[in-house]
């Protein structure tokens, strides 16, 4: 039998030549080195057997990679990488499975309100939907598909009948003050009692801040009531031992003296006290417009938000043993800010609470 005719791969350009030293320098893949090596040397007039003798390789794996290249290019270099097993769970099990995830288990007669990974397993191969499957197959399954383990939340919705046009007219105000007017948020923080109060800090790691228990306070509470001015972004505020309409009244007179001749429009909720006889025939003498949000909506007041960041910068994380050093934290806390505070306009630019046909009725 003669012997096999010797093969060589094509006449390779300059370039090409260049191209086969970069990757045989610089590829990280070792089939993609390999095959690299056999078209380089073979381009170099060496043959198969000394080739296939040099990589520890067979005759027929050294002819197949030129053989490869001479028809395919560098192509030929990659690796065909195999797909793995294929999957036995089929696309529509998959969903059944998200599908009977998202469901409360009391529906599909289990005694308990909520799935664990363990639980739903069982079910899935209890009710016939797989044969077998494990547990960080279906977590692997279930966050695939997007769904993963939350809290429950509540929502109480407004059931103001004129939510929209009241929400309406506080936007407009947000985003067009009248002219010759301060749009100021109004609201109560508190109540403020002494106790410690969680929060967060950097400490080397295992070594939390320990805050002592506390069993009894008897310290009293005492309230702040505040106001956010949208005009220059700057938060005024007292603190009271009460919160009743008389310490409201006062709280206003001191915004009309702060701002004279200017009509005050002040968004505020239904809190009795903002309702007050009292406090209604003071404004209405004094050019102070009432504009009250719509019933169960706090957010819409802008004064909500800052009130979060004085609650996580001023006492979260504190102990304090007196009222007096509470508020001289709150107060030092409202000076750096009111130092640092911007005019507060783009109330929720981007949110559906924007959109004409909020809020959305169902179909």
């Amino acid at each position: 039998m003669g012997r096999r005719p010797e093969v060589f791969v094509r006449d390779l350009s300059m370039a090409e030549g260049q191209r086969l030293q970069r990757i045989t320098r610089t590829a990280k893949d070792p089939v993609r080195l390999r095959r690299a090596i056999v078209v380089l040397m073979s381009a170099q007039g060496q043959p198969a057997p000394d080739i296939a003798h040099l990589l520890k390789a067979t005759d027929d794996y050294v002819r197949q990679v030129i053989h490869a290249f001479n028809e395919r290019g560098f192509d030929a270099l990659n690796p065909k990488r195999s797909g793995g097993t294929p999957n036995k769970i089929d696309e529509q099990t998959r969903a059944w499975i998200c599908a009977i995830a998202r469901c409360d288990p009391r529906f599909l007669g289990q005694p308990f309100s909520c799935w664990s990974l363990p639980k739903l397993r069982d079910y899935l191969i209890t009710a016939g939907r797989v044969t077998t499957i494990s547990v960080e197959t279906v977590r692997r399954i279930l966050h695939e598909r997007g769904v993963s383990w939350q809290t429950t939340k509540t929502w109480k919705a407004s059931t103001d009948p004129e939510f929209t046009a009241k929400m309406r007219r506080i936007l407009d105000l947000y985003d067009h003050p009248p002219p010759g007017s301060r749009v100021i948020c109004v609201d109560e923080f508190g109540a403020l009692n002494l106790q410690p109060r969680p929060g967060r800090a950097w400490q080397p790691r295992g070594q939390p801040v320990r805050l002592r228990a506390t069993y009894h306070r008897d310290h009293g509470v005492r309230h702040m009531i505040a106001s956010l001015d949208l005009t220059t972004g700057k938060i005024h505020y007292r603190i009271r031992d009460r919160k009743r309409s008389i310490e409201f009244l006062d709280f206003l007179k001191t915004l009309r003296r702060r701002w004279p001749g200017q009509t005050l429009h002040l968004i505020l909720d239904h809190f009795s006290p903002h309702k007050h006889p009292s406090v209604r025939a003071w404004c209405q003498d004094n050019d102070v417009d009432l504009a009250f949000l719509p019933t169960y909506s706090s957010w819409l007041n802008w004064i909500e938000a800052e009130f979060a960041a004085l609650r996580y910068f001023a006492l979260n994380g504190t102990d304090h043993r007196t009222h007096t050093e509470q508020d001289t934290a709150i107060g030092d806390y409202i000076r750096w800010r009111n130092h640092h505070a911007k005019p507060k306009t783009g109330y929720a630019i981007n949110s559906k609470i924007r959109h004409p046909d909020y809020p959305f009725k169902a179909a």
